[in-house]
């Protein structure tokens, strides 16, 4: 595969990927409102800690566990945000609040 092929590759991981965060902050918004209504705390640090745990426990290469940790901090910090405005508001944020750094390619 040449340049082109890959980055073709990479395009359409990069699909996948917006699926699956979008279904993951869907739930972050259904978790949002169970929170809201049993008056739950948003920022959970020992469930945080399980899914840094799962992640790398699951990551078979060649991404660096402290790098996808690191991912995955920013993906949590996002959700958070995100169950943050359901418990405040009871409304899904828009997309410019979740909207990603168009700068950032390949």
């Amino acid at each position: 595969m040449d340049i082109e092929d890959w980055r073709k590759k990479i395009d359409e991981l990069d699909r996948k990927l917006v699926a699956l965060l979008s279904e993951r902050a869907r739930a972050a918004v259904e978790i949002g409102r169970l929170k809201r209504d049993t008056s739950l705390p948003i920022y959970e640090p020992d469930r945080e800690r399980l899914v840094f745990e799962n992640v790398q426990q699951a990551n078979r290469g060649p991404l660096p566990g402290r790098d996808l940790v690191r991912i995955y901090e920013r993906i949590i910090d996002v959700m958070r945000n995100i169950q943050k405005e359901e418990i405040v508001t009871g409304i899904e944020p828009s997309e410019a609040e979740t909207e990603i750094d168009s700068e950032v390619n390949d």
